[in-house]
């Protein structure tokens, strides 16, 4: 087998699917979907054609593999393919579409009349919660101090693929999106997903996705993701251990896990008026937590405020590793390996 056979696609599915991307109103929707993630109401808007007939594109579209669809809420996303024989067919296709086309930049001007629809709704919601937002974050160091921490830690070995956890304003995927192959950030809120949305658009990233999901049922398989991050999301949780479990699930092996929260406080505060199920975690629970998770701590960090207050937060770090490359490539102990790599940095 020559060295790009891997890539060659069965004459019936190949066929296939070009016969479902040779239609002037389905090329038009993979070229503004490969823009980004739409409903069946901004596809009606951008081109400028009924509901029914956008829906039964999209559903041929679907069959042949070439758009993928995801429910969020009441609502349904499409996006184009990046995965399998539909995402190969795709790229090849927008490879070849001249994107100055008059028809396509008419298109792509439509499209940004969506977004700043959107933007403006997103913003409304975003307004209306930054006072609490902003309350929080002057109670501890910056967000660029935690987020160059963060990127530090990770910084030792290659990242192809990328989980974000309680994504929120999809601030994590911005920050990595540089970084890796692809990304994709989960939330239970549909509003900050569109706030999310709004970001990433604004941001110009395509290699991240975002999807409604519960933190408990992560929607992939085991060994998905080369690392995984929870950042500043255990302390809203009930059941901060569970969460940690399915994100270790989902780790492929040597993958890594990156915990942000808060260490223990007594700002009774947080729990009354923003939801705050803990207040804090100190290491030693956190850490008891993803080792039984079938993890192995390897990092652990503190910012302190820069100003020593009775009203000022610790951030704290833990940086896990899923075992089995290490297992397969050493004979140490689990002991031995977790007390090297379990360290603290300054």
């Amino acid at each position: 087998m020559s060295e790009d056979a891997s890539h060659l696609l069965p004459f019936t599915l190949l066929l296939d699917a070009l016969k479902a991307a040779g239609e002037d109103t389905r090329l038009r929707l993979i070229a503004v979907l490969a823009e980004a993630e739409l409903t069946v109401s901004d596809l009606t808007e951008i081109l400028g054609q009924s509901q029914p007939r956008i829906s039964r594109h999209l559903k041929l579209l679907a069959e042949a593999g070439l758009v993928e669809r995801h429910r969020e809420a009441s609502w349904i996303f499409y996006r184009r393919a990046h995965e399998g024989p539909g995402g190969q067919v795709v790229s090849r296709l927008l490879e070849l579409l001249d994107r100055t086309d008059p028809v396509l930049a008419r298109d792509r001007e439509r499209l940004d009349a969506v977004r700043n629809a959107r933007a403006v709704a997103a913003q409304a919601y975003f307004s209306s919660h930054a006072r609490e937002w902003d309350e929080i974050r002057k109670l501890h160091v910056p967000e660029e101090a935690v987020e160059a921490a963060m990127r530090e830690i990770l910084a030792d070995r290659p990242i192809r693929t990328l989980l974000d956890l309680g994504t929120g304003t999809g601030r994590m995927l911005e920050v990595f999106a540089p970084d890796i192959e692809r990304g994709l950030g989960l939330d239970l809120s549909p509003d900050m997903l569109a706030v999310a949305r709004t970001h990433l658009d604004h941001a110009g990233i395509r290699n991240c996705q975002l999807r409604q999901s519960d933190i408990y049922a992560i929607p992939a398989p085991r060994d998905s993701f080369d690392a995984v991050i929870i950042h500043q999301v255990l302390h809203f949780l009930e059941d901060a251990s569970r969460a940690i479990a399915e994100a270790a699930r989902v780790l492929r092996p040597g993958g890594r896990l990156l915990v942000v929260d808060f260490a223990p406080h007594d700002l009774e505060f947080l729990r009354e008026s923003h939801a705050h199920r803990r207040l804090g975690f100190s290491r030693e629970v956190m850490e008891g937590w993803l080792t039984s998770a079938g993890l192995v701590p390897e990092r652990y960090r503190t910012l302190a405020p820069g100003r020593r207050t009775g009203d000022a937060l610790t951030v704290s770090l833990w940086q896990a590793r899923d075992p089995r490359l290490l297992l397969a490539g050493s004979n140490d102990s689990p002991a031995d390996r977790q007390s090297a790599g379990n360290k603290e940095v300054a």
